[in-house]
C-alpha cells in the first residue's frame, strides 16, 4: 500500500482557500489518481469531498557551484470538502 497523502500545504493561498471556498491542499503522491486522492481524505478525515483538482509541478534546475542539480518534481492536489464540514489539520490542546 502506498503513501498518498505526503503533507498539508500551508501558506496565505492555501488560507484563504480553507476560509472562502471549503477547499484543502496537500502534497500528494506523483503517481495517485483524483479518485484514490479523494478516498485517502475521506478515510483519514472522515469527511466528504466534493472534488479534487491536482497540479503536476516540475522541479526547477538549480546551480550548485559548478554543477546544475535538480529540485523534486511533486503533484498538488486541492480538495474541495462538501457543504460546512472542516478538516482540523493541527491539534489544539486546551
Amino acid at each position: 500500500m502506498k503513501l498518498i497523502l505526503k503533507k498539508p500545504v500551508i501558506t496565505e493561498k492555501s488560507s484563504k482557500l480553507q476560509e472562502q471556498n471549503n477547499q484543502y491542499t496537500f502534497m500528494v503522491d506523483k503517481d495517485a489518481n483524483k479518485i484514490e486522492i479523494a478516498k485517502a481524505i475521506e478515510t483519514k478525515f472522515s469527511v466528504h469531498v466534493e472534488s479534487v483538482n491536482t497540479v503536476n509541478y516540475l522541479g526547477a534546475s538549480k546551480r550548485v557551484g559548478r554543477y546544475i542539480g535538480k529540485k523534486n518534481d511533486f503533484k498538488k492536489a486541492i480538495v474541495t470538502l462538501k457543504n460546512d464540514e472542516k478538516i482540523q489539520l493541527f491539534h489544539q490542546e486546551q
